[in-house]
């Protein structure tokens, strides 16, 4: 497998500071991809041993709440039978953060049935916090949405979700409040 970029301390991509790792690899091509130059499977490094070694350095600070992996895509299935030993692995070593997973597919297409469903992907989303699905949408797109593009798009609650058989949106934590002065 290759990787486009590996972000540490990135704010976007999921709740707190986290290391966000960018697979190559998308057959997809969603109009207006903002990382187009992933669908290509060779775009990148490698990545390695090393590499997935740095990017569990990248997480023991305390501060960082978790990991986001995104594309390219994560779910095409040469991805995923790349990136499960490395999600268990972030799973294993840090219990209490988060981990995020950004996919084109939805739930229904990546769950038993589905045609990127593999046999890794019930792995994979075992060690998923939030599963954010669904293509993005150039027509549906939505500046106001928090950690996703277009309207279509669900931040999936994958514990949850796999203990009760059914999808359940994952509810941000963050408060806004409005204060008026009188």
């Amino acid at each position: 497998m290759h990787y486009a970029s590996i972000k540490y301390s990135d704010i976007s991509n999921g709740t707190g500071v986290r290391t966000c790792l960018f697979v190559s690899g998308c057959r997809r091509h969603c109009k207006e991809c903002f990382n187009a130059m992933t669908w290509n499977f060779n775009f990148g490094e490698e990545f390695t041993d090393e590499i997935a070694d740095n990017i569990i350095e990248s997480l023991r600070p305390s501060w960082i709440e978790g990991l986001t992996v995104l594309g390219g895509e994560p779910m095409e299935p040469e991805n995923q039978r790349d990136l499960v030993d490395f999600f268990e692995r972030v799973r294993r070593e840090f219990p209490d953060k988060s981990i995020w997973c950004y996919t084109g597919d939805t739930l229904e297409e990546i769950s038993e049935g589905g045609f990127h469903h593999t046999e890794v992907t019930d792995r994979i989303l075992a060690c998923l916090d939030v599963l954010v699905d669904g293509m993005f949408i150039k027509e549906l797109y939505d500046i106001t949405l928090r950690f996703r593009g277009s309207s279509n798009q669900r931040l999936i609650d994958v514990p949850q979700t796999l203990a009760t058989g059914e999808v359940v949106l994952w509810e941000d934590e963050e408060v806004y409040s409005t204060h008026t002065m009188d």
